[in-house]
């Protein structure tokens, strides 16, 4: 690492203040910065001094995210070969999910680096970190058989236009990574929905065995049956859900990969456990409440059954704690994770037209939660004016 360091430093004067490179100086921080620890301290006395920088938070969430991830590379190469009716075996499944989704990752984190340094150039400001999470979240929320121009597309959709027209990091009001998931099922939905788009390679049906059908649970939810079943008519048990064995996109099936990139994240304090139980909660409580009033099979899912089926889990742990568009304040949090929850359910049940919710649930609170702040910390100033004591001169 010292010889390392020694040749960074060489080439770093033309990069500086004067230097024929100095145009470039945010690019070649971003990379300095992602080999060694800046140097930089705060010298003032109003700051909190603590060794976990923006860097390590943001490669914090990325670990996090490492479980759904490779459980998804496994999916995907195992839904591809049961639709091929081919007895395959673990490494060639995951064999063929890493030639699927790496380039996904990689047209991800090219695109959206592309666009941080080029507006980091145009400002004159430091390359933000905040794309190492979005980058990896991006692809986690795609169909595997997304095409890549799609991922290009979205991509920078999501960090021209739901991050870096607002200021860029730190200043968003939207999750990006959901941004790009929407402006694609928007603009492309017969591309990320339907019975095949969930097993890669097979979109035009060909060398799939007979009778296939590879839709997901919530697509075969949506048509009122109470019967899931997988693309060989095997009926899908509570064990499939929780484990992740099911068409989906890729990080999103499996609620026990995502519950342990939970656990790491509230262990080491990046995301705040209140927003996560408090969406599972919200959703719960929605659940019960359709059972209660059941009219078709969709709403007489049992309500725990919501809470392992789409991408409610991954949304809750990943998508709903962004400390940048969640709410701040320590009550905000509870109100702004339970209504996620609740609205997610009632309106995967009650929309026919989108049998998910998650998505547009968080979006939704995304905008509202600085209005939730505003009158938590409002009712907060009401309550200890009531306490003050005024004495009169």
């Amino acid at each position: 690492m010292s010889a390392l360091r020694r040749f960074v430093d060489k080439i770093k004067p033309p990069f500086e203040k004067g230097g024929k490179l100095h145009m470039f100086l945010s690019t070649f921080e971003a990379f300095e910065t992602f080999l060694f620890v800046p140097d930089k301290v705060t010298t003032g006395r109003v700051h909190i001094r603590d060794a976990n920088d923006m860097k390590r938070t943001m490669i914090i969430v990325v670990v996090a995210m490492v479980p759904a991830l490779l459980f998804g590379i496994w999916n995907t190469g195992f839904h591809h070969f049961q639709a091929m009716g081919i007895d395959a075996g673990f490494w060639q499944m995951v064999w063929f999910g890493f030639l699927k989704i790496f380039p996904i990752i990689v047209v991800s984190y090219v695109v959206g680096l592309g666009i941080e340094f080029a507006f980091a150039q145009m400002r004159g400001h430091e390359v933000n970190e905040g794309f190492l999470v979005s980058g990896m979240l991006i692809p986690l929320v795609m169909p595997a058989d997304v095409p890549l121009w799609m991922v290009a597309v979205a991509t920078v959709f999501a960090v021209v236009i739901g991050k870096e027209v607002f200021g860029g990091t730190g200043m968003n009001i939207l999750n990006p990574a959901l941004t790009a998931r929407a402006f694609l099922f928007f603009a492309y939905p017969s591309q990320m929905s339907g019975d095949k788009v969930w097993i890669p390679g097979l979109v035009d049906g060909t060398g799939v065995i007979d009778g296939y059908s590879g839709s997901t649970i919530l697509g075969q939810a949506a048509q009122n049956t109470s019967t899931f079943v997988n693309g060989l008519g095997e009926t899908y048990t509570a064990w499939d859900m929780f484990l992740g064995t099911i068409p989906g996109s890729i990080g999103e099936t499996s609620t026990i990969a995502i519950l342990l990139g939970a656990l790491f994240l509230i262990f080491t304090g990046i995301a705040s456990w209140k927003i996560i139980f408090s969406v599972f909660a919200g959703g719960a409580v929605m659940g019960l409440l359709l059972n209660l009033f059941a009219v078709n099979e969709f709403m007489a899912i049992p309500s725990w059954h919501h809470l392992l089926l789409g991408g409610f889990a991954f949304g809750a742990v990943f998508m709903a704690t962004d400390p940048v568009s969640a709410s701040q304040t320590e009550r905000g949090k509870w109100i702004y994770g339970f209504l996620i929850g609740f609205l997610a359910i009632l309106i995967r049940v009650l929309n026919p037209a989108y049998p998910e919710g998650v998505m547009l649930a968080i979006l939704l609170m995304n905008v509202f939660a600085p209005l939730i702040d505003h009158y938590v910390v409002e009712a907060n100033i009401r309550r200890r004016l009531k306490r003050a004591k005024v004495t009169a001169n």
